[in-house]
């Protein structure tokens, strides 16, 4: 496999743009590619001003801060990624969108290029499955905000090589993470252990067991999370953690993990949490 000299992240959303910003800062030449300029500009937007914050708040060397800018480019077109070891796709939770944008990558990028998916739960040996060279795709789950989280879940698929597992567990630690491999199993671990409390949060509230700043203090107080489970909802989207629970009820059965009536009058009214205004909390 050849060496890693340029990244390239498909999508340049939160997740792209903070992805883009720890690839960058690692040291590699990293594209960002979005289909139009207008959201590939507001992706590089959000990395300048996540950046300035470090400097301005002393957490980050004004050097490193343009060290990591110098490193970054903003794409439109996938013909410019013909150089590019390693592709990580962060576009929304949806199976056959994944495939395309992955798919219309292998087109351009080496025969030998990674092939990683950012997904928080579906099923990376379908997804495998359907790209040309199967045995380079895996999964780099990170978290939200990426810069900030030390967390990257690998999840290995059926095909996925022992070549290609190595390379991205060093890639992950070159990105200053703390690295873990999971199989390719619904929810992976994080997201079947997060979306489990996190439905039980929501029913609690239903059933008027607390307020929502009091079930998340009991967790953020009482077991040392950083975010309550309510908050942390609120920054995915309640509809993406609606669809990610409805899917692991439908994978795996479990009351657990499916979205109590609450979680879907919210969604259907409009209230996404923060990037809607509005959802368990006002901001």
């Amino acid at each position: 496999m050849n060496e890693i000299k340029t990244v390239a992240v498909l999508g340049a959303g939160t997740m792209g743009a903070g992805i883009a910003q720890v690839a960058a800062a690692a040291g590699w030449r990293t594209l960002l590619f979005d289909v139009t300029a207008e959201r590939v500009e507001a992706g590089l937007g959000r990395i300048r001003d996540t950046l300035e914050k470090g400097v301005e708040k002393g957490k980050v060397a004004k050097a490193d801060a343009d060290g990591t800018l110098s490193r970054l480019h903003g794409i439109t077109s996938l013909d410019q990624a013909a150089d590019v070891g390693l592709v990580i796709e962060a576009v929304p939770e949806d199976l056959s969108l994944k495939v395309k944008v992955l798919g219309e990558a292998a087109k351009h990028v080496a025969k030998d290029a990674i092939l990683a998916s950012n997904t928080s739960s579906l099923c990376l040996t379908e997804l495998a499955a359907a790209l040309p060279g199967p045995a380079r795709v895996v999964g780099m789950h990170f978290f939200n905000p990426v810069p900030r989280m030390k967390l990257l879940e690998v999840v290995r698929a059926h095909q996925t090589s022992d070549e290609t597992l190595e390379v991205v567990r060093e890639v992950g630690t070159q990105m200053g993470k703390e690295v873990i491999v999971v199989r390719d199993m619904p929810g992976f671990a994080s997201s079947r252990l997060g979306i489990a409390l996190g439905m039980e949060a929501i029913r609690m509230l239903e059933e008027g067991v607390a307020t929502a700043p009091e079930i998340d203090a009991a967790m953020k107080l009482g077991y040392g999370h950083p975010m309550g489970p309510l908050e942390l909802t609120d920054l995915v989207g309640l509809d993406v953690r609606m669809a990610i629970g409805e899917y692991l009820h439908r994978e795996l059965g479990g009351e657990q993990f499916r979205p109590p009536q609450l979680l879907k009058r919210l969604v259907r009214a409009g209230k996404l949490g923060r990037k809607s205004g509005e959802g368990f909390y006002k901001y």
